[in-house]
């Protein structure tokens, strides 16, 4: 029954809410682990109280503090850990947005004529301004990376694109050739909420995808794949492995940064070159130019460091 029941919330969520897959997934396991809270207590999902809902929330501090210690979270121990920031402001606001889109599937779905989340609100997060890149540190991060073997030209190709289009690490993962215009120096993006746009990408990364193309992917490729990005079976690279050359990457250099650095690093350096705001949003694909905002609250002093010309890598 429970299987049925997270099967259609899962189409809900992609059909209805337009959620991505990766989302999607993220809302199901949340249900999941609320429908296992709540048969511990002899109760369920569809007939669970606003202070069984509240509970779970304390629950899911408690097991996060218990986690890290590596112990079994107890319910003694559950009003001190709610006192704690054991998970995150953004982590618990996603626990809660998924309550509510939970409760809502079973009122549509005609299973609850409540909603017994309604009265929890969403934490209130602290924007932190993100972390950038100097253009510099991007040149030696991308230099460091060795195109004399197949898959050194990938990881150049690949980062060189991220960079030079903005892109979320799935969405580097997911291109296929269907979206990639060489020639034209675009590429097809499907991002979240499977909203499409066209980000141009510069001369730097459209020299590597050839050579990527042309002389690496051929030695890569072991069957038929439509995707761009080949990891060593021959099959479309993961984000997990996406994550794991950049952190191979990163110790080789000594450039402190995550991948999504690249993003808000072409994000700032677009807006210290002069771009508007609006425009960078597009690139992005921010559905709320309030999003794209946050790249103006960094020190305009700090901007100008970061980009002596404007995009470095046109």
């Amino acid at each position: 029954m429970l299987d049925e029941l997270l099967s259609s919330y899962r189409a809900y969520l992609i059909a209805a809410r337009k959620r991505s897959p990766l989302t999607a997934d993220v809302y199901l396991r949340e249900a999941a682990s609320l429908e296992r809270f709540l048969e511990a207590r002899g109760s369920k999902a569809e007939a669970a109280t606003s202070a069984e809902l509240l509970g779970y929330l304390v629950w899911r501090q408690s097991g996060s503090v218990a986690k890290a210690a590596g112990e079994e979270p107890s319910p003694a121990g559950e009003l001190h850990a709610a006192a704690t920031d054991a998970l995150s402001r953004k982590t618990m606001a996603r626990v809660v947005s998924s309550l509510h889109a939970f409760y809502k599937f079973m009122r549509l779905e005609g299973i609850r004529a409540d909603d017994p989340s309604e009265l929890i609100e969403t934490p209130k997060q602290e924007r932190a301004l993100p972390t950038v890149l100097a253009p510099e540190e991007v040149d030696r991060f991308l230099a460091s990376i060795d195109p004399s073997t197949p898959r050194g030209l990938r990881d150049r190709a690949l980062f060189e694109l991220i960079y030079s289009c903005g892109l979320r690490i799935s969405e580097a993962a997911d291109l296929t050739f269907d979206r990639l215009y060489l020639r034209e120096r675009v590429i097809r993006v499907i991002g979240k909420g499977r909203k499409e746009r066209l980000v141009p990408f510069g001369e730097e990364a459209a020299l590597w995808l050839s050579r990527y193309v042309e002389e690496g992917r051929p030695a890569l490729v072991k069957g038929r794949s439509d995707r761009v990005f080949l990891n060593q079976a021959g099959k479309g690279i993961s984000r997990k492995g996406i994550w794991k050359r950049f952190d191979g990457l990163r110790d080789a250099s000594g450039v402190a940064a995550k991948v999504h650095t690249f993003r808000h690093s072409f994000a700032t350096h677009l807006l210290a070159g002069g771009a508007d705001l609006r425009t960078v949003q597009e690139l992005l694909g921010h559905s709320d130019i309030s999003t794209t905002q946050i790249y103006t609250h960094i020190d305009p002093e700090s901007l100008q460091d970061y980009h002596r010309d404007y995009f470095p890598r046109k």
